[in-house]
């Protein structure tokens, strides 16, 4: 069973805690400093010279800023921000209602665009190319097509599926930006900053253990650093020390990569079953009794950042760090037996 804890994705009643916690200027966001500097760059042309932004596509694993950049986008040119996802949008309509109402400069948010239908995406070529939008009246003999101009606005769009977005829907953003994860650095000030914000006092060796831990995504530390003063509660302490944190994480089962147990398992079920791989995702997911849906979007990303796992044509393999992680020795590999987490 997944570790909600150290699950990416948003959790249902977490949204009034995210939004408190959002920046909301591009000054105050941290991390990805290639992607801030480049978009503080077009931002600021796009201001000069009196336009709305390019269409942006922001790409990457859940929990690592493409919302908050999207409000951040419509905060700094001043403009109002229109949110849905591809999921919501199951007819042309819909979109074209959305569409029909806005405003010159707006800027659309469309989370999970790798979703969207082949119908709805159609309607999307002319809108973002000419600002147009092509409207069927009627049915039947008596339809006739109809179309109408649309003011110019910004689509900022998110995918954590690169890979599942058509090529004609792609090469219509000019900037195309891909998230990474954060830095353990980068996580710890992030911990301070929405430790600031909540009025939880939190000691920069705890903040740096709980970044440590966070699977290189804020939207996991921050959910961490919630649980861990749970913890020094408990323990009859108003700041989060290091001892509080280190153990709540203990008793969350998260390690010192930011492992959970289903991570472990993972990969001693390569290792043990399949002789350290390669096995295939749909094989994996039937050891484990998982969906390989969740495998593949919340558990492999991460792995596949610390080097844990490799895929190969011919399926997922173990590497000699997940062995030596778990305490085993690989044969031929060299290296301490176990490593220190980063």
């Amino acid at each position: 069973m997944t570790n909600e804890v150290l699950t990416p994705t948003a959790q249902p009643d977490e949204g009034a805690f995210e939004e408190t916690l959002r920046p909301r200027r591009l000054a105050e966001f941290v991390g990805q400093p290639r992607l801030t500097a480049n978009l503080e760059i077009f931002v600021a042309a796009a201001r000069s010279r009196g336009e709305p932004l390019d269409h942006v596509l922001f790409a990457g694993p859940p929990g690592l800023g493409k919302t908050t950049l999207a409000q951040i986008i419509a905060n700094e040119m001043g403009a109002e921000i229109h949110t849905t996802s591809g999921p919501v949008l199951e007819r042309a309509g819909d979109l074209a209602a959305i569409l029909t109402n806005l405003q010159a400069g707006d800027v659309l948010f469309i989370d999970e665009i790798h979703r969207l239908g082949p119908a709805v995406e159609e309607i999307l070529y002319p809108a973002m190319e000419d600002f147009e939008l092509d409207l069927i009246i009627g049915q039947g003999p008596a339809a006739r097509s109809m179309r109408l101009t649309l003011p110019r606005f910004t689509l900022v769009a998110a995918t954590t599926r690169m890979g599942l977005i058509t090529a004609p829907l792609r090469d219509r953003f000019g900037i195309v930006h891909r998230l990474g994860f954060y830095t353990a650095s980068d996580l710890a000030t992030i911990v301070h900053r929405s430790a600031r914000i909540l009025g939880i006092a939190v000691t920069p060796e705890a903040a740096e253990e709980i970044a440590r831990r966070s699977r290189g995504t804020p939207r996991i530390a921050n959910r961490l650093l919630r649980r861990v003063r749970d913890f020094a509660h408990h323990l009859g302490t108003a700041d989060v020390t290091l001892e509080a944190a280190q153990w709540g994480l203990e008793q969350m089962e998260v390690d010192a990569f930011g492992l959970d147990q289903l991570d472990r398992t993972l990969l001693l079920t390569i290792i043990e079953n399949y002789d350290g791989g390669p096995v295939g995702l749909k094989a994996l997911a039937a050891s484990l009794g998982e969906d390989k849906g969740t495998l593949e979007d919340i558990n492999e990303p991460y792995l596949l950042q610390i080097g844990f796992l490799q895929r190969t044509p011919r399926g997922r393999v173990a590497t000699p760090r997940a062995y030596r992680h778990l305490g085993l020795n690989p044969s031929g590999a060299t290296g301490p037996l176990f490593e220190d987490a980063p």
